[in-house]
């Protein structure tokens, strides 16, 4: 479960916890929620959730725990870039320290593959780092886990400067959906995502905010990737972004195998030739 992916910028996805509660406007049409809500339901249902009220057991997207999953990366054998809880924020409320230190545990320990941790919580993040330093004797997060959080309009830019507070090698910002133009102080952070919303009820994304964005990576040298239009499928307006893709990572040699057949290097950076190549259906979440 979840050892292949289709969203372009990992190769998989590994959920250990699911579940998650909505804090501001890029939650509004959670595809996350959506999934748990439907297919997922069954599933997600058998295990308690963290808080057991009524209401949290009845509903499938309560967060919850699946210690088993703690496994998956160990047995993964060939190193892949991990997308840690698609299905999830690790940093939520309910999820117990005690648990999230196993996760971390797993990927200091299982180094061979990438881990790209996404939040909307940076800040209990920041103070997970600082309550936790026994985690981390070198005094920063390795290289092999990159720091990540969502910032899909300005009102939540606030999140980039407590993003900034980790010792990370990576940290990375997830404009998606991009929501509103953005003007970003990018010092300190190695990666921008953009992308536009999917769904039935997706608010479309305008050119200008994603060229923008774009153009405010290539003045600081920040890499920029550009993962999808939108729709009411996520592959329904493509990827191209101006007269190209754009596929940059903070790491070059490390490129995603769903963009890394047609990824070529110019000028030390990662990008893609200009030829078509049929789009994957559908962004796949690990359940």
């Amino acid at each position: 479960m979840g050892q292949k992916s289709k969203i372009e910028w990992t190769d998989a996805t590994w959920n250990p916890t699911t579940g998650c509660t909505k804090v501001s406007a890029g939650c509004d049409h959670c595809y996350a929620h959506k999934l748990a809500h439907e297919r997922l339901a069954t599933l997600y249902s058998r295990q308690l959730p963290v808080v057991q009220t009524p209401e949290n057991t009845a509903d499938p997207f309560s967060v919850r725990l699946w210690p088993k999953r703690l496994e998956q990366p160990a047995a993964w054998r060939k190193p892949r870039i991990v997308f840690v809880n698609s299905m999830s924020d690790l940093f939520h409320a309910d999820v117990p320290d005690a648990f999230v230190r196993q996760v971390f545990e797993v990927m200091l320990k299982v180094d061979r593959h990438i881990y790209q941790v996404l939040t909307k919580r940076p800040s209990r993040a920041v103070r997970f780092f600082r309550l936790n330093q026994d985690l981390f004797p070198a005094g920063r997060i390795p290289d092999h886990i990159w720091m990540g959080t969502s910032v899909e309009n300005q009102e939540v830019s606030y999140r980039v400067a407590h993003l900034r507070k980790l010792p990370a090698a990576v940290r990375f910002l997830s404009c998606e959906p991009l929501l509103g133009p953005l003007d970003l102080k990018l010092g300190g952070i190695h990666w921008v995502i953009a992308g536009g919303e999917s769904g039935d009820e997706f608010r479309p994304l305008e050119e200008s905010w994603a060229l923008h964005l774009r153009d405010q990576c290539r003045s600081t040298g920040t890499p920029f990737f550009f993962k999808q239009w939108g729709g009411r499928r996520s592959k329904a307006g493509g990827r191209m972004l101006g007269d190209r893709t754009w596929d940059e990572m903070p790491i070059p040699d490390r490129i995603p195998e769903n963009v890394a057949p047609v990824a070529i290097s110019l000028g030390g950076k990662s990008h893609r030739r200009k030829r078509a190549r049929p789009e994957l259906e559908g962004a796949s979440a690990a359940a």
